[in-house]
């Protein structure tokens, strides 16, 4: 019984003892043990990191395919795409939704399945990764998916610019080739008028955006979605604050010619409805008198004996909406008092008119359908309250305000598209241009939209509505609707030398061709927007050496009003090269496009996918694989550095007739103002 409490007391230092013996030791020796105790703490410290930095990679991997897989960085918080079997990466996505510093764990939520994996962050959001189906042979694909798990948190994922350069998406004011050179802050990614807001997101614009490493982000239509690109950084997709609503999108990557941007999942026009038959003959666009439907029709008859007295009698007059709305006044009369069709207006040159989905809150048509009773179906309306009848949501439009047409109601498009084919065959009119087709009317006005005309729906219906007019329409937007049988509008561009009027065009035909929508109507020779540059010879000349060689050839400005006889000389020499040379071109590669999804213009990278030199190129473009436009879009130049894609390939100077190597540069070649640099592969 005496030895248990001793050996107790021996293995316990009792704490009176300690301090007491603490307090007899000399100076130094408290210093040596003091000393003694922080080298030990600092050793566990540094053990204790260095065991973390040993056993946790700062990669994790957390999904793999057959060709790639999706790692999770410790670090700053990204998900990484890379490619297998050398794990080169791909693509890094900066999350931007959850704590940076906190990994996901090494057993997942969706352990059991081996196509997924799923991680929590308390209170935060939930992310799922999934495998999917390829959307085209020789691709893999990833779902990614956040869900917010409260009201305030902002879900948003960025995508790195670094050694990746980035097409698609939005067109903009001052387009860029590739996206890499734009800046924009945040904001709902929906098509619009960049005439009434220039910094914002342009009439076409698809959720899909291509990557020169061979990857594409698609984002589904129904999720509500910001964009912001930080120019050579990064772009970001994020999500409204306060909605707790879903952020997911689709990566695909193309084997096993990983990193040929070409190769991707192309943006294929499914169920095409008839061939798009490129315009032949160029677009007049009238600025005459328009202050009655007299004035109107006396100038259409001056435009058209100048056209034929310069011997330019091909063609098409286009009149614009105030224009049209003048004679549309006079000429649509009931069909009963109508027994036969009009003559042309402009023979023998044919007539195109302009309309919009807008009516002005006191213009006889909105009264009209007032009268009717016909106001609150006809019209896009708020939500009434419970009880109450709907109110027109009413707009602006060309500085007026405006109701815009009801396109989720089939009695409303069927007047609609009724009255246009009316106005058509009352005027004579071959072709019909809607303006004012982009754009979501609720989301300017903060006002909840039905469920159909959420982001781009307006766009959608109304585009799919206006193709039944025939292979004559022309439309001001496009979002989804690249697989329908319509020419569209490009925007105006200014009268001058920078991305916002020539410096831009090629940017716009390579944007416009990659998201499907190869039939475009450039804006007219010159620009239409008054820059610091207007009636610049040299400026007229270069922008006609380009439309040349795109779909439609359109002007403004007569040759004979702004330049020398030498240019209107040009002119007729580019229209005849446009009808022999490229119209065919156009035919053949349409053809490819519907059966394969290929763009007919072409970035330099098309044919040499692997050269990072090509990725940046945004002064020159392909038709098909097999001419190369290389113009000059600098004032003042008359020579310029042109690069021949496709290493391995021939390309003859159809100026001179010598032959290059592709896959080289030329530097300093020689064009001067009466030439364009164009190769033949």
């Amino acid at each position: 019984d005496r030895t248990m409490p001793l050996s107790r007391h021996t293995g316990q230092i009792p704490e009176s003892t300690w301090t007491l013996g603490f307090r007899e030791m000399t100076e130094p020796w408290k210093g040596a043990v003091g000393c003694l105790g922080v080298a030990v703490f600092f050793a566990m410290t540094i053990g204790i990191i260095s065991w973390q930095a040993l056993e946790q990679s700062p990669e994790e991997w957390v999904l793999r395919g057959r060709d790639a897989g999706m790692l999770w960085e410790r670090g700053r918080g990204a998900l990484l795409l890379r490619a297998l079997p050398a794990g080169r990466p791909v693509l890094a996505i900066a999350v931007g939704s959850v704590p940076a510093t906190e990994p996901p764990p090494p057993r997942d939520r969706c352990w059991h399945d081996g196509g997924q994996f799923c991680y929590s962050w308390e209170e935060d959001a939930e992310l799922r990764l999934s495998l999917e189906p390829p959307a085209a042979p020789g691709t893999e694909c990833y779902g990614v998916r956040w869900t917010p798990l409260r009201p305030d948190v902002t879900l948003k994922d960025c995508f790195s610019m670094a050694n990746v350069s980035w097409y698609g998406g939005p067109s903009i004011r001052a387009q860029r080739w590739p996206l890499n050179g734009a800046e924009s802050p945040a904001q709902p990614l929906v098509s619009g008028d960049l005439s009434a807001n220039p910094a914002g997101f342009g009439p076409i614009l698809e959720r899909y955006f291509l990557g020169s490493t061979g990857v594409t982000v698609t984002v589904a239509p129904d999720v509500s979605l910001l964009l912001s690109v930080e120019s050579h950084r990064q772009f970001c997709l994020e999500t409204p604050a306060g909605r707790e609503e879903p952020l997911h999108y689709r990566l695909c990557r193309s084997f096993p010619d990983g990193g040929n941007p070409s190769q991707c999942p192309a943006r294929s026009p499914k169920h095409l409805m008839r061939d798009f038959p490129p315009c032949r003959s160029p677009i007049w666009r009238y600025h005459g008198p328009e202050g009655s439907a007299a004035k109107i029709k006396r100038g259409l008859r001056s435009l058209v004996r100048r056209l034929k007295r310069h011997r330019l009698q091909e063609g098409i007059v286009a009149l614009g909406e105030r224009g049209t709305a003048v004679l549309a006044a006079v000429d649509l009369v009931p069909s009963e008092r109508r027994k036969r069709q009009a003559p042309a207006l402009v023979e023998p040159l044919e007539l195109s008119i302009t309309l919009s989905p807008y009516a002005g809150v006191t213009s006889p048509l909105f009264l009209r359908s007032l009268r009717g009773g016909e106001a609150a179906g006809y019209w896009l309306s708020r939500q009434p309250r419970p009880g109450a009848s709907s109110i027109p949501l009413l707009t602006t439009w060309k500085g007026q305000l405006c109701a815009r047409l009801n396109v989720t109601s089939e009695v409303a498009l069927g007047w609609y598209l009724a009255r246009a084919r009316r106005l058509r065959q009352a005027l004579g009119a071959t072709y019909m241009a809607f303006e004012g087709v982009e754009g979501n009317s609720f989301l300017e006005q903060d006002v909840p939209a039905p469920a159909e005309l959420a982001g781009d729906g307006y766009t959608e219906v109304l585009a799919a509505a206006l193709a039944t007019l025939g292979n004559g329409t022309v439309i001001s937007a496009g979002s989804r609707s690249s697989h329908l049988p319509l020419f569209v509008q490009m925007s105006p561009l200014r009268s001058d030398w920078s991305h916002a009027g020539l410096k831009g065009l090629i940017p716009s035909v390579l944007h416009y061709s990659l998201l499907g929508y190869n039939f475009f109507i450039p804006d007219a020779v010159g620009g239409s927007v008054a820059g610091a540059t207007q009636g610049d010879t040299e400026l007229f000349v270069r922008w006609l050496q380009i439309v040349t060689f795109l779909p439609v050839m359109a002007f403004g400005t007569p040759p004979w009003l702004c330049c020398d006889a030498w240019v209107l000389n040009l002119t007729r020499q580019c229209i005849q090269r446009h009808r022999d040379f490229v119209v065919p071109l156009l035919l053949k590669y349409s053809e490819e496009w519907q059966s394969l999804g290929y763009p007919i213009f072409r970035p330099a990278w098309w044919l040499s996918p692997t050269d990072p030199v090509a990725f940046t190129i945004e002064d020159e473009f392909l038709i098909g694989d097999e001419v190369l436009v290389a113009p000059i879009t600098e004032k003042g130049q008359m020579w310029r550095d042109i690069y021949l894609p496709g290493e391995g390939h021939l390309w003859l100077d159809t100026n001179s007739a010598r032959v290059f190597d592709g896959g080289t540069t030329l530097r300093n070649y020689s064009a001067s103002l009466a030439e364009v640099p164009v190769f033949v592969k």
